[in-house]
């Protein structure tokens, strides 16, 4: 394979032999007073955050964890969620990432797949979890989180008055709070020194892979610690203490462990967590908090757009707004860099392109040089190139194809999918291993990338990948179903939402009553925020010449509707 057009000098990074728990250990060291995280306006110190983590190791090895065993980590944003992530890495145990939102299937699926016999998840889930157990072909402990135990006091009481008391039943023996579980971890548990292995696996997170089935991602150390150094050089902007991220991404997210969470915390900075998001709430954020760097879907910040809370904000506090999870059309990029220009900041929004297979962003527009429909540069150390789909056939500048890549954020495969994997990591003649995207795009005369359009079917709403076929697997198993197709459509909040195409069987009556039964069977097999926003019932669909549903004859009509 010849060289790439993005094989020209420029800096490369040095990477410690280090975990990841070990890079924010000697930010700790330096910077021990400086605030890790801010919960409510509660904010936690580094030192703080190194012996919070250090309690939760202790307790999960007085539990029996030990390294290579995987913890699933169901949490949102919350301090126990970051506590728990680095205490399953300090031991050297395997941090299992999932959805909250996920259906109840899922969680059996990914506490299975995982072999994980210990989950972390939040009271509100707590009945959901222990359903999923039943179905689980090993016993699994629960550890249930009250959000109220990380409150400032007068919201504790709030909270426990509003919502928390509907949850104090939770959770039931043999399963414990992890409030309680904490006491395991006492001060004479000494634990072994961290181990760092270049291949060994420390995050699980889940993505649909190539052919839209969950697939585990297994990441390292290593790639998490290269993803947050490459980063901190793309972004072109200092990142240091004193300066905060408004960590609204979730951190079962590649974009959201990754960037909004483990980049800050190795470079010293402070994360906002916010564990769930409404545009109201972000928008109060962003006035009260003033964070220097925020990090989004474009549905965020499209949203942002129609706030009247942030009409006379003054933005100057912004140093970096950074774009990725779905494509950021030209359009509303305009848009979002009028609305920022007339808030007195001085950026412009940067759109990021990456997959979880490689962590999460690994492209980037550079600082004072955007090229319109291009998603930027390559991240230092990251090598992009356009080959014709499928093969190692490089294509010249300008021409479209398969975007693959390669550099140290790789993942290491998917987990128990050797057949996938061997898909997805090639090895090319150039003797290393390139990520194959399956999204197609080309590359200019100096390297800039251009984004254009999926090989697979895929609908991305609100930065989340859901795969159709999976969606019309569940409803086509619907004994009042002759066939369905599944299609994303335009949407003003999500940019695209879920619609599903149904043709009853024969006898059977569309309308509200058959719409409701197969909701019922898509929330026990798919998460929330996956289920279709609409169902149309049809009397045919319109087929290709080989007799399949013509997908994209649907997508046209839809188009056509919204112009």
């Amino acid at each position: 394979m010849e060289p790439t057009l993005t094989d020209r000098p420029r800096r490369h990074l040095t990477y410690p032999e280090a975990t990841m728990y070990e890079l924010v250990e000697q930010v700790a060291k330096q910077y021990s007073d400086e605030p890790a995280y801010e919960f409510y306006n509660k904010q936690t110190s580094y030192a703080q955050f190194i012996r919070r983590i250090g309690r939760a190791a202790r307790a999960l090895w007085a539990f029996g964890v030990r390294p290579g065993d995987a913890v699933t980590i169901c949490l949102p944003n919350i301090p126990q969620a970051l506590d728990c992530f680095y205490a399953v890495n300090r031991i050297g145990a395997v941090c299992n990432m999932v959805h909250p939102l996920s259906a109840q299937s899922e969680i059996t699926y990914y506490l299975t797949v995982a072999e994980s016999r210990l989950i972390v998840t939040l009271d509100l889930f707590y009945e959901k979890v222990a359903a999923a157990l039943k179905d689980v072909d090993h016993p699994v402990t629960i550890l249930t989180c009250r959000m109220q135990d990380v409150l400032p006091v007068h919201l504790r009481i709030l909270y426990t008055l509003k919502k928390g008391k509907d949850y104090l039943k939770f959770p039931q023996p043999p399963h414990l709070l992890w409030s309680e579980f904490l006491k395991k971890g006492d001060g004479s548990i000494a634990l072994p020194p961290p181990a760092f292995e270049k291949d060994r696996t420390a995050v699980i997170l889940y993505s649909g892979g190539t052919t839209g089935t969950p697939k585990g991602i297994c990441l390292t150390d290593l790639n998490f610690n290269a993803c947050a150094m490459e980063a901190r050089e793309a972004i072109q902007e200092e990142l240091r203490t004193g300066l905060r991220m408004l960590s609204c991404m979730p951190l079962f997210h590649g974009f959201g462990l990754g960037i909004n969470i483990h980049t800050v915390l190795i470079h010293g900075a402070c994360c906002i967590l916010m564990p769930t998001f409404t545009p109201k709430t972000y928008a109060r954020m962003l006035k009260r908090k003033k964070p220097n760097f925020i990090a989004g879907v474009p549905t965020i910040f499209e949203a942002l757009l129609h706030m009247p809370q942030l009409d006379t904000l003054d933005m100057s506090f912004l140093l970096g707004m950074f774009c990725g999870g779905d494509s950021l059309s030209v359009e509303l990029k305009k848009k979002i860099d009028a609305f920022l220009k007339e808030h007195h900041a001085a950026i412009q929004v940067r759109e990021g392109y990456g997959l979880t297979e490689c962590v999460t962003a690994s492209c980037l527009t550079p600082k004072n040089d955007y090229r319109e429909g291009s998603i930027g540069l390559p991240f230092p150390d990251t090598v992009y190139a356009i080959v014709k789909p499928d093969t190692a056939e490089l294509l010249p500048p300008g021409e479209e194809g398969e975007i693959i890549l390669k550099g140290p954020t790789l993942m290491t495969g998917y987990l128990k999918h050797p057949e996938e994997t061997a898909k997805t990591l090639r090895v090319l003649p150039d003797g290393d291993t390139w990520l194959y995207t399956g999204d197609l795009g080309y590359m200019d005369e100096d390297g800039y990338v251009y984004f254009r359009q999926r090989l697979k079917r895929l609908i991305i709403t609100n930065g989340y990948n859901i795969y159709p076929g999976q969606l019309e697997n569940i409803i086509d198993s619907c004994p009042e179903v002759a066939y369905s197709c599944v299609i994303g459509v335009k949407d003003p909040r999500r940019m695209q939402k879920v619609k599903a195409f149904i043709v009853p069987r024969e006898g059977e009556t569309p309308g509200e009553a058959l719409r409701e039964r197969i909701m019922e069977q898509l929330r026990l097999h798919i998460a929330r925020y996956a289920l279709p926003r609409e169902i149309e019932f049809r009397a045919e669909l319109p087929k290709t010449l080989v007799g399949k549903v013509a997908y994209r004859l649907l997508e046209e009509e839809e188009e056509k509707k919204s112009a």
